[in-house]
């Protein structure tokens, strides 16, 4: 299957490095994000983090793209933070930068218009583990590990326990946090951080199945719908459904639901305006 890359002038200053610690290619209607910092197994150092935000934000507004995929080279997804660099930058100035870095990426997921899948294998640990956490779905491989292991060298998962906590129950999470174990992608499954597990052979393309299905929906609903889902988990129960009424109603009113309805009932595929 053909992956095309992406030209356009921010991807180009990506490019242009000779060691892009992120990189950003197109496969059909899908935008292909990888940490690519095999050396470091994809360790989300302040400079990664900053290209990995560009990425983001670049594939996100491009208007080819439908589906955003989050995967790592190498063999492995994400070993969290660098700590070599957090060793040789002892000082709160650099802590608060790179957190605040940590913090823009995580926050920027849920808010972006397409969904994003996580694509994980080998491992995902500490910050990786919340960075799997942040994104809309993940699916991993049979061998993948999971793990926040903060608190085996004396510094708890204080920032990767915000979604982390947030996608599981209160229990499982605080065994991750409090035990430090690595669990197989089975346990993440049933604890609910990912979606499913494959065999690694087939990770990709099982992935690509559901960003197909994800595609041949209405841009216009998938984003309203995903902003819709994030708003309201904070509110109470009744002003959920005060939001989500209004919501539903704007909805109800967007060509792209009078369409669908039109499409269903006179048995058609529906012709999405994206409005």
């Amino acid at each position: 299957m053909a992956i095309e890359v992406i030209i356009n002038k921010k991807d180009l200053k990506m490019k242009e490095k000779s060691n892009p610690l992120v990189t950003l290619e197109k496969e059909e209607e899908v935008s292909l994000i990888s940490l690519n910092d095999e050396g470091s197994f994809n360790s989300l150092s302040k400079n990664l983090l900053k290209e990995l935000f560009e990425a983001l934000k670049e594939a996100d507004e491009d208007g080819s793209t439908k589906v955003l995929v989050l995967k790592g080279v190498g063999r492995g997804f994400s070993a969290g933070h660098n700590l070599k660099e957090v060793q040789e930058n002892e000082n709160e100035s650099f802590y608060r930068e790179l957190l605040n870095c940590c913090k823009e990426v995580m926050i920027f997921l849920p808010n972006l218009n397409k969904p994003v899948i996580a694509e994980v294998h080998g491992v995902a640990t500490a910050a990786g583990c919340q960075l799997v956490a942040a994104c809309d779905l993940a699916y991993a491989d049979t061998n993948t590990r999971f793990a926040t292991p903060g608190v085996n060298i004396g510094l708890f998962c204080h920032t990767p326990l915000v979604p982390v906590s947030r996608t599981i129950v209160k229990k499982h999470s605080m065994e991750m946090l409090l035990l430090g174990d690595l669990i197989d992608a089975t346990q993440a499954k049933r604890f609910g951080l990912i979606n499913d597990v494959f065999g690694s052979e087939e990770l990709h393309e099982k992935v690509m199945e559901v960003a197909r299905v994800i595609c041949s929906k209405s841009p216009y609903v998938l984003k309203m719908g995903k902003e819709t889902f994030y708003k309201q988990l904070d509110m109470d129960l009744e002003e959920a459904y005060e939001y989500a009424t209004e919501r539903m109603i704007q909805n109800l009113k967007a060509e792209d639901a009078k369409e669908g309805i039109d499409a269903f009932l006179n048995k058609r595929k529906p012709d999405w305006k994206n409005s």
